[in-house]
């Protein structure tokens, strides 16, 4: 038998830009229904690492502390190092403080957090373990979704937060272009750390393809190998051995950790890295946020920080499109105006980013020294810094937005 379900706003997506997004919504008095096809926060995570700007956000939404007091650890640094030199040292101690640090927490912490915010909200709902297969429509405007025989949505507006290969816009039709702008993906695997003696985010230029190295909670190294783009078929082509072999010789101080614990190809989990947008992020009723409206590669750390500012502005673009009952897609618009300068910019930095540090090639190696040290000292060196820590620093939530059960409609 289908519920039929009427609410204000239906979220698809239950990650840190549907979550968030829902929790200031259902606290500005609105009615949310969250689904979310995983049926429990037991699943696998790719993002663990926070910004200043998303930990700025999240403190002024009031969860920072708890999801801080599960576990998690500060790193004050993302450095590139060849041969065991640094070559860039970008400090996140030069910053104003609290938020002058990098945060590793699992997210699974974050989004049980979230989730506990928002269900203290009367107009707070979760569907968990269904996923929207329809769309409703009425003339065109989309005024709900459909999950298979369980559920029937209807709402004001319909937010896809579906992450980066979404559903949603399959179901609406929406294009997507995909950028491979990056020349590497990456196989991501973790490693005992019980001696856990650093505090950055580092990039290891020793031998072969370079590896991203931090802390993760509780007591790990989260370790990715870069690979050429689209280069797994042929790399895995002879068996486990070689590559792991070659993640050993890129690694060499993680060399024995790496043949004990890495015995197979399933304990490594490959990141196809691509940048994209979708064609469109507003159609009436229907609006796309977080990875859903646009895709970042894993290079600055920035998918979460993203994340949590587009539910920021996109509640505020919500509330007003609620209060008028107007959910055009001219009014829901306003979201992407104010985010997609922002984008660019990140979308711009993580390709620069990504060419300065993990290039390879007789050129690049030459160069990469000489203008590294150039960079630390020139102001681009605070500029890049900023944009890196905060993104779109005026994306904050708005003075007197309702906390812990207050409405503002």
């Amino acid at each position: 038998m289908t519920e039929t379900i009427d609410t204000d706003f239906c979220v698809v997506g239950g990650g840190p830009a549907g979550l968030t997004l829902a929790l200031l919504l259902a606290r500005a008095g609105a009615d949310v229904v969250v689904v979310e096809r995983a049926r429990s926060f037991d699943r696998p995570y790719r993002g663990e690492i926070l910004q200043p700007g998303a930990l700025r956000i999240l403190a002024d939404i009031g969860v920072l502390d708890a999801v801080r007091r599960r576990g998690s650890y500060e790193l004050s640094r993302f450095q590139l190092l060849e041969h065991g030199t640094v070559l860039m040292d970008v400090d996140y101690r030069k910053l104003p403080k609290p938020y002058d640090f990098l945060c590793s927490l699992p997210q699974r912490h974050l989004l049980e957090e979230l989730h506990a915010a928002a269900s203290a909200e009367p107009g707070f709902r979760q569907l968990s373990g269904v996923g929207a297969n329809a769309l409703l429509t009425d003339e065109g405007t989309v005024t709900g979704v459909t999950c298979g025989d369980s559920y029937r949505i209807r709402a004001h507006c319909v937010v896809a937060a579906d992450g980066r290969y979404s559903r949603m816009r399959k179901l609406a039709n929406v294009g997507y272009q995909r950028y491979d702008a990056f020349e590497h993906d990456i196989l991501w695997f973790r490693l005992p750390a019980p001696d856990r003696g650093r505090h950055d985010i580092r990039v290891l230029r020793d031998a072969g393809s370079p590896v991203l190295v931090h802390d993760s909670y509780p007591d790990r190294l989260q370790v990715g190998w870069t690979l050429p783009h689209k280069g797994y078929l042929q790399l895995t082509s002879d068996g486990f051995d070689p590559v792991k072999a070659e993640i050993m010789r890129a690694a060499p101080q993680y060399a024995d950790l790496i043949d004990q614990h890495v015995t197979k190809l399933t304990d490594l989990t490959l990141l196809d890295v691509f940048a994209g947008s979708a064609d469109e992020w507003a159609r009436d009723g229907l609006l796309f946020v977080g990875d859903a409206a646009h895709t970042h590669g894993p290079v600055g750390a920035q998918g979460i920080n993203l994340a949590i500012q587009d539910a920021v502005v996109a509640h505020e673009v919500l509330l007003g499109s609620l209060r008028a009952k107007d959910a055009s897609a001219e009014r829901l618009s306003a979201f992407a105006a104010r985010r997609r300068p922002s984008i660019d910019r990140v979308t711009a930095l993580q390709t620069r980013q990504a060419r300065a540090m993990l290039a390879s090639g007789r050129v690049a190696r030459a160069v990469r020294p000489a203008a590294t040290r150039l960079l630390a000292h020139t102001p681009i060196y605070r500029k890049v810094l900023d944009q890196l820590a905060f993104g779109d620093a005026t994306v904050r939530v708005p003075t007197g937005t309702p906390r812990e059960g207050k409405t503002a409609l």
